[in-house]
């Protein structure tokens, strides 16, 4: 099992110098004894500060329920999970009998509990300043996309409704380029918009984040939203 975890500390940019640590990180409850939920409680008290404490220097302007808003988005489980699936972390799971026959590799709740073990796992071993700087970089792309501007759409959504209500036609969106190896993809895509002369680009860990980048890109370009708003 240790040996096999090279890969996975390769995807998660951090290698642990206690492997067993990991490891714990990894065990669901269903496989009995020791498991992930204590780190779980952790990493998720650490990535809920340090989401805040990003989202506060990022928007000074904001007010609390704003704020609070942002941070749900960041750190909901389904991002959670979408890194996870970045990390191919489902492949290292130690799960119980019932959850390897029910697909429990593949459950989003499991997967997203299982990242906030590896955050906490990372912060005993190697403290605040490691733990933040590693959620930082896993998130750098879902923060890009953020907006106080009708928070609960997504750039995509956003920028589609705009066009729609000027009578536009739709985005169209290309992948330009990919990149990387096949658990740890890079992607490029352009996003074109009849009112702007040239395309945006977006380039994230995921088809669908790099298309949210480019969209929040040409909002900005088409002087719909601030950069940094």
């Amino acid at each position: 099992m240790i040996n096999k975890l090279d890969r996975l500390e390769r995807n998660i940019g951090y290698s642990f110098k206690d492997p067993d640590l990991l490891i714990l990180a990894l065990s669901h409850r269903s496989l009995g004894g020791r498991n992930n939920e204590r780190l779980e409680f952790l990493g998720d008290s650490i990535l809920n500060f340090v989401a805040a404490e990003a989202l506060f220097q990022r928007f000074p302007q904001a007010r609390e329920g704003q704020l609070s808003r942002l941070r749900a988005r960041l750190v909901k489980g389904v991002t959670l999970a979408e890194l996870a699936k970045g990390f191919e972390l489902g492949e290292y799971l130690r799960l119980g009998s019932g959850e390897l026959k029910s697909g429990g590799f593949r459950r989003e709740s499991i997967l997203a509990d299982a990242t906030e073990a590896i955050i906490g796992a990372i912060y005993l071993e190697s403290g605040l300043e490691v733990a933040r700087e590693r959620v930082l970089y896993w998130l750098r792309e879902h923060i890009a996309t953020l907006t106080l501007v009708d928070n609960n759409k997504d750039p995509k959504t956003r920028l589609q409704e705009y066009l729609q209500s000027r009578q536009c036609e739709l985005p169209r969106y290309e992948v330009t380029e990919s990149s990387g190896e096949a658990h740890c993809r890079t992607f490029r895509v352009e996003c074109h918009v009849s009112p702007l002369s040239e395309p945006t680009f977006g380039v994230g860990n995921s088809r669908r984040l790099a298309e949210q980048v480019a969209a929040q890109k040409a909002l900005i370009d088409l002087g719909v939203e601030k950069a940094d708003e």
